[in-house]
């Protein structure tokens, strides 16, 4: 171990100590369940299957960028004093992938992305070693993750179990409804236009799963630059395809898509922003976006309907916000 990763350990096990917690299960837990996840939408899955059974708390709110979030000392208060912790894995939180394994040594932490089995996980030649972890943009592949979500709380919370299982049912049945509608209106979008082009690499498992070609200014992490090779290339392709629209993301800034349009239109290519899609981050509290099923039917409602297919405006529920 480093002199920086041992002086890091100190630190946290310091701050961990400084809340009673370090080293020992927490005492008798008090109804309702303290959970802490890193995103929204683990948060989100938790909320759904533990119901009034748990308070639960999301460290990275609308707009912020896990690949670069890093700790602050709120938060590592917060999760000494959790019950339980959820965070993605997989490499998503990029920064913090060190202080959770730390941690996971000495509170009740489960990285519940990697309950996806590997065979459905994809590679990528920029991403050495590891898998990319946005399988969230595939509902499919999202249900192993409320199931492992569902199962880390039965093990904190054994006499909820009941509960937890029901409520589980009662989601996974919502994102078959969810997986059902997205088969049926992406499907309306013309073959040749099947290209989706965003600021990152965040949307290769939806492009996997529903037959499109998926494009990003930037690698699978935002922490990867976009070079001017690459702007260029991408503007090669939007001319050469005659790619009339780009999509900006909520949770990475959007220069970069700029560029491209610019690019493009000094070659004679028109090009629009068909919308901002949710990557790596939910809606804002308290709207239907801020859900994991709004997250998503917002996403692909916007994407069939930019790219010349046909979907109601207010989505799978009629619950999009208007020109959303």
């Amino acid at each position: 171990m480093t002199l920086f990763a041992q002086i890091r350990a100190f630190a946290i096990a310091a701050l961990l100590l400084a809340t009673g917690l370090v080293f020992g299960t927490a005492q008798a837990t008090a109804k309702p369940l303290n959970v802490v996840a890193t995103t929204s939408m683990i948060a989100d899955a938790a909320r759904q299957v533990a119901s009034d059974r748990a308070e639960v708390k999301a460290l990275m709110g609308p707009g912020v960028d896990p690949h670069a979030y890093r700790q602050t000392r709120s938060d590592i208060a917060a999760m000494a004093r959790a019950d339980l912790v959820l965070w993605h894995g997989l490499y998503l939180e990029a920064q913090l992938e060190e202080f959770f394994l730390d941690l996971t040594k000495r509170r009740n932490v489960v990285a519940v992305g990697e309950a996806v089995d590997a065979s459905a996980l994809l590679s990528h030649a920029d991403y050495d070693g590891r898998f990319d972890p946005h399988v969230w943009m595939d509902p499919q592949l999202w249900e192993s993750v409320v199931f492992a979500v569902r199962d880390a709380l039965i093990k904190t919370d054994p006499k909820g179990e009941a509960t937890y299982r029901a409520n589980a049912d009662a989601h996974i049945a919502e994102i078959a409804k969810l997986t059902d509608y997205m088969k049926t209106v992406l499907v309306t979008v013309p073959e040749s236009s099947r290209v989706l082009l965003t600021a990152h690499d965040a949307f290769s498992y939806f492009g996997r799963g529903y037959d499109f070609e998926v494009l990003g200014i930037q690698g699978i992490s935002t922490e990867s630059e976009a070079g001017l090779r690459r702007v260029e290339e991408l503007v090669n392709i939007i001319v050469d395809r005659k790619i009339s629209a780009v999509f900006v993301e909520s949770s990475v800034p959007e220069r970069n898509v700029r560029a491209l349009i610019e690019g493009a239109q000094a070659r004679g290519q028109k090009v629009s922003i068909g919308g901002t899609l949710y990557s790596d981050a939910m809606g804002e509290p308290g709207t239907y976006e801020g859900t994991y099923i709004g997250m998503i039917d917002h996403n692909v409602t916007l994407i069939t309907r930019a790219l010349g297919g046909d979907a109601p405006e207010g989505g799978l529920q009629g619950k999009l916000a208007a020109g959303s």
